[in-house]
Order: C-alpha cells, then sequence, then structure tokens
C-alpha cells in the first residue's frame, strides 16, 4: 500500500474519532440522567448538562489546537448560552439552579 494510501486511512480515522464525540447514544444518556427522561430534550439541567458536555470537549480541542479561532469563538458562545440558562434557573428555582451545578461540578 503506498505510504499516502496508508496517511489517508489514518487521517480518516482519526477525523471520524474526533467528530463522532457526541452519539445518538450519549445524548440520550445526558438526557436520561440530568432530564426527565430520555426524549426530554427541553428542560433546562438537560440542556445544561448537554452545552457543558460540549463545552468541555472544546476545551481539550483548544488545548491542542491554539490557533482554531472558528472554535474559541463557538466556545464562548456556547459558555453565554449556558450562562443565560443558569441565569434563567436562578430565578425560576434557586434549588434546581444549586442541584445541577452541584452535579455538574459547575463553578458559582
Amino acid at each position: 500500500m503506498p505510504l499516502e494510501r496508508k496517511a489517508f486511512i489514518y487521517i480518516t480515522i482519526i477525523y471520524n474519532n474526533i467528530s463522532m464525540y457526541l452519539t445518538k447514544e450519549k445524548k440520550e444518556e445526558i438526557f436520561s440522567k440530568y432530564g426527565k427522561g430520555k426524549n426530554d430534550t427541553g428542560t433546562a439541567e438537560a440542556q445544561i448538562a448537554l452545552f457543558t458536555h460540549r463545552i468541555n470537549h472544546l476545551t481539550e480541542h483548544l488545548k491542542i489546537n491554539r490557533k482554531d479561532f472558528n472554535t474559541e469563538r463557538s466556545l464562548v458562545k456556547l459558555v453565554g448560552k449556558r450562562r443565560a440558562l443558569l441565569d434563567y434557573l436562578t430565578k425560576k428555582d434557586i434549588m434546581r439552579y444549586r442541584a445541577i451545578v452541584k452535579e455538574l461540578g459547575l463553578r458559582k
């Protein structure tokens, strides 16, 4: 097998493993753990947990790829969305806010 073909296969395998960090099963697991069920995608807790998972993944990506400014912008937007949901939860029900922050290990 030519060297170019081996490199292509290797890069494809790496790309596929990285791009599939959030599978359908992982989403269902997050929603069933933090929401009311595996199909409950709308509660603030479920969305905060999903955003936290994505934020953690993007943070690890940016540790390796420091000059990936598009991903950095996406990360900042996600953090803002999560913060807005946390603020909403603070106003709506402080006990739910405290529970999700403690469970996910977030600051504040």
